[in-house]
């Protein structure tokens, strides 16, 4: 085996080449943000859909289109309102009175990236278009249906629920991202780097495109290759299982989940380890590569009970407690 992780090993080193450039063009464009960037790459490279949280200014639209441009690839950027028809995302079929014949308008979910900004300001009809194309990859208009080109990828971005106007995202939904972030202001130094390049008013500057989408498909398929050893997928398992029954683990968290997650928690989860690994250059995944992507992964997919909010107690904390005291392989 230890022949086989070696070979893998070499192979990743290889094929992940483009990252360092990757993140050197990004960063020409977005100061600091470094767990932003390396999720969004994650995400890209584990075939996982990325939600984004946080307050208005932090640069999430920003990173997403400098990873758009920076790979050479096919960007659209939804803003949802509350106006919005499901429609203006996937597309329509406009009748044309002269042949008596419809024709398919494609929406702007035909593309790469797409960028839904904003997502928890549209209804839940329009949140819901989105859910065929990123669970199957493809979209129905009509009686036809229509697969999307790859890579695919959703980036949404939504403010805390708490602020005026917007709608929480269904479960359903929620569960289809592969990884929810929540984005934190820049420190001191980040923000003094930010006024020096962009207090200006000329055009700040743009990013170039590094990478070809060939070799990011690739990568994906080296990314499958990369060793998981039994105790480390037992260890997934224990953590996903641990949200549903803690007290079968004797972590006293019981009394504040109210669901636990789903078994696309663990799909997730074994994937995102695997393309963090990557990203690192090494062809196996450890355990401290699955906490430190745990979080990610699971917090908007456990559900907390109202003692949980009563105490003043999130999923994060809840999470957390897990990742501490589950006994690590």
């Amino acid at each position: 085996m230890n022949a086989g992780i070696t070979a893998i090993n070499a192979e990743v080193q290889e094929s992940s080449a483009f990252v360092q450039p990757l993140l050197t063009e990004i960063n020409k464009v977005v100061i600091g943000q470094k767990y932003l960037i390396e999720r969004l790459i994650v995400g890209m490279l584990a075939n996982g859909h990325v939600l984004l949280e946080g307050v208005p200014g932090l640069a999430k639209t920003t990173a997403v289109k400098a990873l758009a441009t920076s790979i050479d690839v096919a960007f659209s950027r939804l803003q949802f309102t509350p106006d919005m028809l499901p429609a203006d995302v996937i597309g329509t079929q406009i009748y044309n009175p002269q042949s008596g014949e419809f024709t398919t308008r494609k929406g702007p979910v035909f593309s790469n990236l797409v960028l839904a900004d904003e997502i928890n300001r549209a209804p839940a009809k329009v949140q819901s278009a989105l859910l065929e194309a990123m669970q199957e990859r493809q979209v129905t208009i009509g009686d036809r249906s229509y697969q999307l080109d790859e890579p695919f990828l959703v980036l949404a971005t939504q403010n805390p629920v708490e602020q005026e106007g917007t709608y929480p995202l269904p479960e359903a939904q929620v569960d289809r991202f592969m990884l929810k972030l929540r984005i934190d202001y820049p420190s001191r130094g980040e923000e003094r780097q930010i006024l020096e390049l962009m207090a200006k008013t000329t055009a700040p500057p743009e990013a170039q495109a590094v990478v070809t989408p060939d070799q990011i498909l690739s990568a994906k398929q080296v990314i499958n290759e990369v060793y998981v050893d039994d105790k480390v997928k037992d260890y997934i398992v224990d953590l996903v299982c641990c949200t549903r029954d803690p007290q079968a683990y004797e972590i006293d968290v019981a009394e504040f989940i109210q669901m636990g997650a789903s078994p696309r928690a663990t799909i997730a989860l074994t994937l995102s380890a695997k393309a963090y690994a990557f990203l690192r250059g090494r062809g196996y995944v450890t355990p401290q590569d699955v906490k430190s992507i745990g979080m990610d992964v699971l917090r908007h997919r456990v559900a907390i009970t109202y003692e949980a909010e009563a105490e003043e107690k999130t999923s994060e904390t809840v999470i957390q407690k897990i990742l501490d005291e589950l006994p690590v392989p």
